[in-house]
């Protein structure tokens, strides 16, 4: 009997028992276009130009690796008060951290970047006259602050969101328990809630990194500020190449990284 129903069994399947044909032809492909790219940046290398472009094209991903954690750290930070209000009771708070998640959330960012980076060189005089021109007359300084604004309300919206996900009967067992509120948002809501917003907190690092490039259109030298410099001098496109290469590669490792926090985060769920 044990064996009749042991034959019944379907056979396990393995990870690409589901993998279609289609889905065979476009690994195919993708592999092929990989092998293509990968022999094209070989072919490319030339010894002298990298010798001579090669410390401007690290030095520019430095400074955008340094941009983008600015920008997510002082990002995070805003984005704390802006996500309580936004869930405060309050409807005037509530309605300022709308009406700042519309708006940097509804306009491009390359806009929001020219606002403040042109906007503060027309009160260059009133900027001097209170002492902090010395900030906004940086390139990197006004991009690191249009980028955290952009950042923040996109965090707000995601911590904002996962917080409220969270039960509402983990509140009332808090209560019970006679936890102060904030003991109960630090101890228990939090925890919670950013098992829930790590996916897309990974997202917006990621699309983060690649909307910095645009840094490179108010002088600041980053990546794609240094790429354009050495392809300005040698008119060779594979440098182009090689930086997106390098867009690629830190996505790639910052998607591992994000699934590791992950897998370790929900570990007791998976027990």
């Amino acid at each position: 009997m044990t064996d009749a129903v042991a034959s019944q069994r379907p056979p396990p399947t393995g990870k690409l028992a589901n993998v279609t044909p289609t889905g065979v032809v476009l690994i195919v492909i993708w592999v092929l276009v990989g092998a293509a790219i990968a022999y094209a940046l070989a072919q490319s290398v030339d010894a002298e130009r990298v010798a001579k472009y090669g410390t401007r094209i690290l030095g520019g991903f430095v400074t955008t690796l340094r941009l983008v954690a600015v920008s997510l750290v002082a990002g995070a930070l805003l984005s704390l008060p802006i996500a309580a209000m936004r869930l405060s009771a309050n409807r005037l708070a509530g309605a300022v951290a709308y009406a700042y998640s519309y708006f940097f959330r509804g306009t491009p960012l390359i806009a929001q970047l020219f606002l403040i980076y042109y906007g503060a060189g027309q009160f260059s005089h009133e900027l001097r006259a209170i002492g902090i021109w010395w900030f906004f007359k940086s390139a990197f300084n006004c991009a690191a602050l249009s980028f955290t604004l952009n950042t923040a309300a996109y965090q707000s919206e995601i911590l904002s969101g996962a917080i409220a996900n969270v039960g509402r009967g983990q509140w009332e067992a808090a209560a019970a328990l006679g936890l102060h509120r904030l003991v109960t948002l630090r101890k228990i809501i939090l925890p919670q809630a950013l098992v829930t917003a790590l996916r897309p907190y990974g997202n917006e690092v990621i699309l983060l990194i690649k909307a910095s490039a645009i840094a490179s259109i108010v002088t600041v030298l980053d990546l794609m500020g240094q790429t354009r410099f050495v392809f300005s001098k040698t008119y060779d496109i594979s440098f182009y190449l090689w930086a997106a290469v390098l867009y690629l590669v830190t996505v790639e490792v910052l998607s591992h990284v994000i699934n590791a926090i992950e897998q370790r985060m929900t570990r007791h769920a998976r027990r």
